[in-house]
């Protein structure tokens, strides 16, 4: 079960015009499950994207970047994404390739597109080659459900080991324009995404120019899916993706002045709560835990520290046992790679219960203050470095027994 995190409520995701949503049960891993997805867009809509850097790009993941590449230079506009679960095309080598190319050109084909203006993403198993007849066969009763308000269908349709839908959704209000966004989000575990396995898919009714897209959805990304980590591990698809139909009032056409920054603030919120909603539903997990790092001479090596914490196995279990263990958060600071750290002016926090001061142990801390945060769903870890201004966040869960037997029986 997910920490804190209640299931959305279908009728609180508000549709967002110039986005239709259509899914299938197609059957690629597990029979009467959904797990194909369509998405159609409006003509003039902007599409942006950041993709895993994992070496072993998924098929789908080269496809995306490279039609997204022919849109930049001269090509015609994205207008369709494509999603299936139940198997990752990853390691599959050219007839991954191929296999991702025919479901573009299968989606292309049904809605009076070109395959080049088509996305196509995929999720589940490595080194396995997609069923493409299976995925084929069930895009036409996607195509036939195509409607404004599939949200949750949508959201279901893309999980795998997760234990519930994610999505988010919301209006606001920026220069007098109402802007409608809804958005949803997968994964559970291989989870630290290096723009984790996890996909994000985000609607704006804004129109926004390409190029300040682009920027708009780096800087989310940047604080939100890239500021997670449930096993430190990059998977072969992650992909988070912003489309922004233009079929709203506002129109932003530079990453300057008070409507593009209302705008960033919105989009960049909303995604942080999708990512979030990802590490409440890590598996196996039972604790949310918020990482800071403040004090440092620049942001990078606050996120190395933060990370550093965020990973460590040894943390994590501590975490889970509620066993304030909390020796083992000074180590990982100790090993994150920032080699001129000075531990002597380093103190750290677990919510309001100041454990280290001056870099040892506070005189005033009592182990059963730190038990008492531990015990919690949710808790805060503060590390202040003394030498600087800079400061980093980032969300991790515990790691529990469940973990390991999740991903134990994962391909069975």
């Amino acid at each position: 079960m997910a920490v804190n995190s209640p299931l959305p409520v279908a009728a609180d995701l508000k549709p967002v015009k110039g986005i239709e949503i259509g899914f299938a049960e197609a059957g690629i891993k597990k029979p009467n499950r959904k797990d194909l997805l369509v998405m159609k867009l409006a003509e003039g809509a902007t599409v942006s994207g950041v993709f895993t850097t994992n070496r072993f790009c998924a098929a789908p993941v080269q496809v995306s970047k490279a039609n997204l590449a022919a849109m930049a230079n001269g090509g015609k506009p994205v207008r369709a994404l494509v999603v299936n679960t139940g198997n990752a095309n990853a390691a599959t080598g050219e007839q991954g390739l191929a296999n991702a190319q025919a479901t573009c050109a299968e989606v292309a084909r049904l809605l009076g597109l070109e395959a080049q203006q088509v996305l196509p993403f995929s999720t589940g198993v490595i080194l396995e080659q997609l069923p493409i007849e299976k995925l084929i066969a069930g895009l036409p009763a996607a195509v036939a459900n195509l409607k404004l308000d599939n949200w949750f269908n949508a959201a279901e349709a893309i999980m795998t080991t997760d234990t519930q839908p994610k999505a988010a959704s919301t209006t606001v209000t920026i220069g007098g324009h109402s802007v409608t966004m809804t958005g949803i989000s997968k994964g559970a575990g291989m989870i630290k995404p290096n723009m984790a396995t996890m996909l994000g898919y985000l609607a704006i009714d804004a129109k926004v120019a390409q190029p300040v897209l682009d920027e708009l959805v780096k800087h989310a990304a940047d604080h939100s899916f890239n500021s997670i980590t449930i096993d430190g591990d990059t998977s072969t698809n992650d992909s988070f993706i912003v489309v922004a139909t233009g079929a709203g009032s506002l129109a932003v056409d530079a990453a300057t002045g008070a409507e593009y920054e209302a705008l960033k603030e919105a989009v960049t919120d909303i995604s942080r709560n999708l990512a979030q909603q990802i590490i409440r539903d890590g598996e196996g997990a039972t604790k949310f835990m918020t990482i800071t790092v403040e004090g440092g001479r620049n942001v990078e090596e606050c996120r190395r520290i933060a990370y550093a914490v965020a990973h460590s196995p040894l943390v994590k279990t501590a975490f889970f046992a509620s066993d304030p263990n909390l020796g083992r958060i000074l180590a990982a600071i100790g090993y994150a790679g920032v080699d001129d750290l000075d531990t002597s002016k380093l103190d750290l926090y677990l919510d309001d219960v100041w454990v280290a001061k001056a870099g040892g142990r506070n005189p005033d801390y009592r182990e059963e203050d730190g038990q008492r945060v531990m015990k919690q769903a949710e808790i805060t870890v503060r590390a202040t470095l003394g030498r600087g201004e800079a400061s980093a966040t980032v969300w991790t869960c515990d790691l529990s027994h469940d973990y390991v037997s999740i991903n134990a029986d994962y391909r069975s």
